[in-house]
């Protein structure tokens, strides 16, 4: 079995993460883990397999928060500090009014042109109430994940939904989209394409498909200047969070990479499994919460997402 440790690439890494202690695993018993997301004083993520939310506070440990999650996979906030989940088995994006109630959603988009959407997997949302997502098929192609069924558009699009509810597909060349998030001053987005995960006709993963992270330049609505930012081996990367400097933390095979700005790695988290998706939370908002197969794990940093700085610079200008 893997040990749980770090790797230290360039020295920033050491002033990043306490690297002498090693990453504590708080919640285990779950099928599959994703969507971590911090809100008031408690962690939530979903076990997608299970199709149910869980909760976890230093208190308390992990519960259900939810027993009828419908597949939902990535989480986020919205402005006004409310859910935002992305739901495989209703193929939709919702606001949950309360995360303790299933039925108390409001729906942000489940169609496009008039067709379902394929299985929407991760969801951020910009500081204007703007909320953009990635829609694979990960929730259509087999029972695990969702309800089999066949697509509706003609590929994989990566959508953002105005506050009006008008919903445009702003990236519509990925295979697989997968994770997204802004930079700091959200001039750029980061998103994922993790399409060397192949089905059951092709197990395993396809290195010679996309495993990589693409970045836009951001104008409005509009994005502009593709480019891979960077390419993550082994596995793909799947969910991942920006820090208020610019570095971005993704999920791998192996864990959690750390890239600088530049795209460069830094650092390694190592993970015994697969690992999903990563945020920060805690009191300080400096505890990175990491979402890895049947497990959760944290690990206390120097770090901040860079939503949380965007948001405290808003407040102080008001």
């Amino acid at each position: 079995m893997t040990e749980l440790r770090f790797i230290t690439v360039d020295p920033r890494f050491d002033d990043f993460v306490d690297t002498e202690r090693v990453p504590e695993q708080i919640a285990d018993g779950c099928i599959w883990t994703e969507g971590p997301v911090w809100l008031d004083d408690a962690l939530y993520f979903n076990d997608i397999p299970n199709k149910r939310m869980m909760r976890w506070t230093e208190k308390a440990g992990a519960s259900v928060a939810l027993a009828k999650s419908e597949f939902a996979n990535g989480n986020t906030l919205d402005g006004e500090g409310r859910i935002v989940s992305c739901e495989h088995g209703g193929r939709r994006v919702i606001r949950r009014l309360d995360p303790h109630d299933a039925d108390a959603v409001e729906v942000i988009a489940d169609s496009f042109n008039g067709k379902r959407l394929n299985s929407p997997n991760d969801v951020v949302v910009r500081s204007d109430g703007s909320v953009w997502f990635t829609d694979p098929p990960y929730g259509i192609n087999s029972d695990v994940e969702g309800y089999p069924a066949e697509s509706e558009l003609a590929g994989c699009y990566v959508f953002c939904t105005k506050p009006d509810g008008a919903l445009h597909a702003v990236a519509t060349d990925f295979d697989k989209p997968n994770g997204l998030a802004f930079s700091p001053d959200e001039s750029r987005l980061y998103v994922a394409d993790s399409g060397a995960i192949r089905g059951a006709s092709f197990p395993g993963i396809d290195y010679d498909l996309p495993h990589h992270i693409r970045i836009f330049d951001v104008n409005g609505m509009t994005l502009s200047n593709p480019r891979v930012f960077a390419v993550v081996a082994p596995g793909v990367p799947d969910g991942f969070r920006v820090d208020h400097e610019g570095y971005v933390w993704t999920s791998a095979l192996d864990g959690i990479h750390c890239l600088s700005p530049e795209g460069a790695l830094i650092g390694k988290i190592v993970l015994p499994q697969q690992t999903s998706n990563i945020c920060f939370g805690g009191a300080a908002g400096q505890t990175m919460f990491i979402t890895s197969s049947d497990k959760v794990y944290r690990v206390e940093s120097s770090r901040r997402d860079a939503v949380h700085i965007l948001k405290d610079r808003e407040r102080s200008a008001s």
